[in-house]
């Protein structure tokens, strides 16, 4: 809890570690495509609430599903870059909540030149623990703010050819 003193018990920071090693690699597989990578950090059914960003984008889903939603919407970009940061943990037994920050960029080459939309905000990340280690059970995505040409989403859906 932030203000409290936080227990140096190795069993907690090993938590810890292993709940932010998650969080970071939803990041990393989003920006080098890794969808391999993505899908080991999911538990085998995700809610997802993206409603800040999309107000269609709240359901629950089979985390393969989700995959591959993602894997076909990011193939238009020319680069994203996702930062996670400030992570404060919860770790209650087998479930955890890591509230992260999140800094999103998104990059389109068009017409020669780069555009490129950023949203700030925080995830709310609902993690269980598995026998294979800690999995994102629940994400919810709050965007805070947002700057740049929107339009970006719009140029990669056509590049996909869903536009």
């Amino acid at each position: 809890m932030i203000g409290q003193a936080q227990t140096l018990d190795p069993a907690v920071l090993a938590d810890r570690a292993a709940i932010s090693d998650i969080v970071h690699g939803y990041a990393t597989a989003l920006d080098t495509l890794d969808w391999t990578l993505f899908r080991t950090i999911f538990a085998e059914t995700v809610t997802i609430d993206y409603r800040s960003f999309d107000p269609a984008l709240a359901f629950t889903i089979p985390a393969d599903d989700w995959v591959a939603m993602l894997k076909g919407g990011f193939g238009g970009f020319d680069a994203t870059q996702h930062i996670s940061s400030n992570h404060v943990h919860d770790i209650d037994g087998d479930r955890a909540r890591c509230v992260s920050y999140m800094q999103a960029s998104h990059f389109v080459v068009r017409d020669g030149q780069t555009a490129c939309a950023t949203y700030f905000g925080y995830y709310v990340n609902g993690l269980i623990r598995t026998p294979d280690g800690w999995r994102l059970s629940d994400v919810t995505l709050n965007v805070t703010a947002r700057t740049g040409e929107m339009r970006v989403f719009e140029w990669a859906a056509e590049r996909r050819g869903a536009g």
